[in-house]
């Protein structure tokens, strides 16, 4: 692989380009899909290539070949070459990059057990067995289960002397059950560990063990089916405690879009939107929400979906303060957005594939812990609705008007837990939401949850990005049907 990137990079250079990077990539990737008690599917493939980055004159010029050879790779450079001279035609400002040190270097996720040294017939026994607890529930009529692992082996080499491999794996699975009204077609669902996909990180098959899924198969089968009898949730104005996903999911979409830089520059508004968090606002002054909210963006968690070595620019990976006691504080940046506000990037760029362009994308935005248990938190709220596992969102182009529905709430009386509601939706605006966030359960609680398939950009990319989040409580929420202002 090597020598591939230094025949492009030396190529590259030959023909006029100032600046050079080579990404060599090979992804693998695994699922297992079971569905009422039955193998639904299993999925093995492998993706390679490499892609050519340059600036000429001023522009960027990108290419990409599944053909791994010393030809191609001159072939490749030629075209990236090529198209950035194409691009420097049109008027712009000029590609400035922020200081790079040449870094040097290896990274491997740290895991346990590698799941693809797993025998299949034991990961599909271990769906199969949390399927077959589930559907032992009467009146579940729907069960799903899914496990998905994948392993990416890169190099990347740059002009300026940086020369960094990694190999990253990432890991999860997540069951669900469903329960129908014969009656009405009404449909309730539960999922563990979270919704939409899986839960996962970067790490190994002790990821999935840890998950416990057969032992929560009854359980959300049940939950499923008290939900078909449930009350609606109540509306009006009320005290909410999210639980950990969900608070996750709510600092993915109202916190972590918002503080790309691409976005917030407007270089994304024609496929994903723009932000509220304009630059004007980076000055120490603006208030994103209360004392007790403080996010960061940090690729060094362990098991986070957002950690790694270096990005896909060649930064190393590090910690970004985002909110610092409710003052908005920093951007997700690259090596040439960063120059435009007069920072240096904090590492945050990576592409899904060998054969698309890195761009800005979350690492582990997370809510940072309190001081709370949630015992303490539910024993503390005299009238609120406690709401659990996101079911559907909607959010505005610039991440600030939302609503978000999720699969299971329960009315808090006088400190404690009580009936269990169906269909609970909130709705809010982003500042005044977090600024109405009084506590956050503490480090006991936090966990990283991981996010499989956040995408961006035109053609869409897929990214896994990991939140590190804990049950917290926001205060005066409008929940069921609201009014956007």
């Amino acid at each position: 692989m090597r020598n591939i990137a230094v025949r492009a990079i030396n190529l590259a250079q030959q023909l006029g380009a100032s600046y050079v990077d080579v990404r060599v990539m090979e992804r693998t990737t695994e699922g297992i899909e079971v569905k009422n008690g039955r193998v639904e599917g299993v999925s093995s493939g492998t993706s390679s290539g490499f892609n050519v980055r340059v600036i000429v004159n001023g522009a960027w010029g990108f290419a990409s070949s599944a053909r791994i050879d010393e030809a191609e790779a001159e072939r490749t450079a030629q075209q990236a070459v090529q198209i950035a001279r194409a691009s420097a035609l049109v008027a712009g400002e000029p590609v400035r990059l922020s200081p790079l040190a040449a870094q040097k270097g290896s990274y491997r996720t740290p895991l346990q057990i590698d799941p693809f040294t797993v025998p299949l017939s034991q990961k599909v026994q271990l769906l199969l067995d949390a399927d077959a607890a589930m559907r032992s529930v009467k009146g579940v009529t729907l069960t799903n289960g899914l496990m998905e692992y994948s392993r990416e082996r890169k190099l990347f080499m740059s002009s300026e002397g940086s020369e960094v491999e990694q190999e990253l794996y990432d890991t999860g699975a997540a069951i669900n059950a469903n329960a129908v009204d014969p009656a009405s077609s009404e449909i309730q669902t539960r999922s563990y560990p979270n919704s939409f996909g899986r839960q996962a990180g970067t790490a190994g098959y002790e990821f999935i063990e840890a998950m416990d899924l057969v032992q929560h198969g009854v359980r959300i089968g049940e939950e499923a089916v008290r939900l078909l009898s449930a009350p609606q949730c109540p509306g009006g104005i009320m005290t909410v405690i999210l639980d950990g996903p969900q608070v996750a999911l709510q600092v993915h979409e109202s916190c972590g879009h918002p503080i790309e830089l691409d976005r917030v520059l407007g270089m994304e508004a024609g496929f994903v939107g723009k932000s509220f968090l304009t630059t004007d606002k980076l000055n120490g002054h603006y208030r994103y929400g209360s004392d007790v909210v403080n996010i960061t963006a940090d690729a060094t968690i362990p098991g986070g979906l957002g950690t790694f070595g270096w990005d896909d620019e060649g930064v190393p990976a590090q910690r970004t303060p985002i909110v610092t006691n409710g003052i908005f504080t920093g951007y997700l940046m690259s090596r040439d957005t960063a120059p435009l506000i007069g920072l240096s990037s904090n590492g945050c760029v990576r592409a899904d594939n060998w054969n698309r362009l890195p761009m800005i994308r979350m690492t582990n935005v997370s809510i940072e812990p309190g001081t709370w248990k949630l015992d303490d938190l539910i024993a503390d709220t005299d009238d609120g609705i406690y709401m659990s596992i996101n079911k559907s969102w909607s959010i505005d182009d610039r991440r600030l008007n939302f609503q978000f529905g999720v699969e299971a709430a329960y009315e808090i009386k006088n400190g404690k837990l009580g009936r269990l509601f169906k269909n609970a939706t909130y709705t809010g605006i982003t500042p005044q939401f977090w600024g109405s966030c009084d506590a956050v359960c503490g480090r006991d609680e936090w966990i990283v949850w991981g996010t499989p398939n956040c995408g961006k950009g035109e053609p869409m990319q897929v990214m896994r990005t990991g939140h590190g989040a804990a049950p917290a409580r926001f205060r005066n929420v409008q929940v069921g049907v609201g009014r956007w202002s």
